[in-house]
């Protein structure tokens, strides 16, 4: 038989021969010590970013939170207001959160703004508004005067009154219009949040935005329409959003309601007459 001219071969003695594989060690699971560094941000920060949407955090928070064991003292009651740490969940919002906002404040009578933002009203969205206003119409005022003056071969200058007129009005209207309606419904035993009366105000005036960039078309009638509309949109949508509300003040909620809504178109003629009102 074949087989018989065959012997056996220790693989073990024979030069040049492949060693058997030997059976692999067992596995050995490779621990890391936690650390804050593997995720960023860290697990121990509050707010959106600890439930996985929002952006980035700053890396380092030193500024508003002291570390630990330092000797600053915790700031509370009253004196936190003067800190920024107390402010910073009014800027705790994402893209999503500010663009579903700016919608709502262009549908005026859907009136659920307020319930979207009870829980975790911001004034991220109102500061930027209102300075996006501020300088859209100093661009838009400067453009249009600069234009003006080279088609008449007059000699132009830069009004810088245009930036700060404009700064009073936006800024000085959405914070001095809520903190007097907050005092006025406290007094009615009607209180309100007057973090929530600021992000109210401010969403309105989103709708002025685009129509100060239709103000430029030199048709008086078209501009007078444009801020019409925009006016009676942002005034139904503070009304109707603080209507609900003003109900439980009494029987004088009506008179309420119905003095926002005119101060709310007072502050569109004031715009059209002296910001939205330009000529070449």
């Amino acid at each position: 038989m074949m087989s018989s001219n065959y012997t056996a071969i220790d693989d073990h003695n024979v030069s040049g021969s492949v060693p058997a594989v030997a059976d692999p060690p067992p596995h050995v699971a490779v621990k890391f010590t936690e650390s804050n560094l593997q995720t960023f941000p860290p697990s121990s920060s509050q707010g959106k970013i600890s439930r996985g949407s929002g952006p980035p955090r700053d890396a380092d928070d030193t500024f508003s939170k002291p570390a630990s064991g330092s000797d600053v003292p915790q700031q509370s009651g009253w004196l936190s207001a003067f800190t920024v740490a107390a402010y910073k969940p009014y800027f705790d919002v994402d893209t999503s959160d500010v663009l579903e906002r700016i919608k709502d404040s262009l549908i005026p009578f859907g009136g659920a703004f307020t319930e979207k933002t009870s829980s975790s009203p911001d004034l991220y969205g109102p500061f930027w508004i209102c300075t996006t206003l501020i300088f859209v119409a100093a661009a838009i005022g400067t453009f249009v005067t600069y234009l003006a003056h080279k088609i008449q071969n007059k000699e132009w200058d830069y009004d810088i009154n245009l930036v700060t007129w404009s700064a009073c009005v936006f800024y000085g209207y959405v914070f001095i219009v809520p903190l007097c309606l907050y005092v006025v419904l406290k007094y009615l035993s009607a209180p309100a949040s007057l973090v929530q009366l600021f992000c109210l105000y401010g969403y309105s005036l989103f709708v002025f935005i685009p129509t100060l960039c239709l103000s430029v078309v030199p048709i008086e009638i078209f501009r007078w329409v444009v801020v019409g509309v925009a006016g009676f949109m942002s005034a139904t949508f503070v009304a109707l959003n603080l209507r609900a509300h003003i109900v439980s003040a009494g029987e004088r909620w009506f008179l309420i309601v119905a003095g926002i809504f005119l101060l709310q178109l007072a502050l569109s003629l004031v715009l059209k007459l002296y910001l939205f009102n330009f000529t070449v």
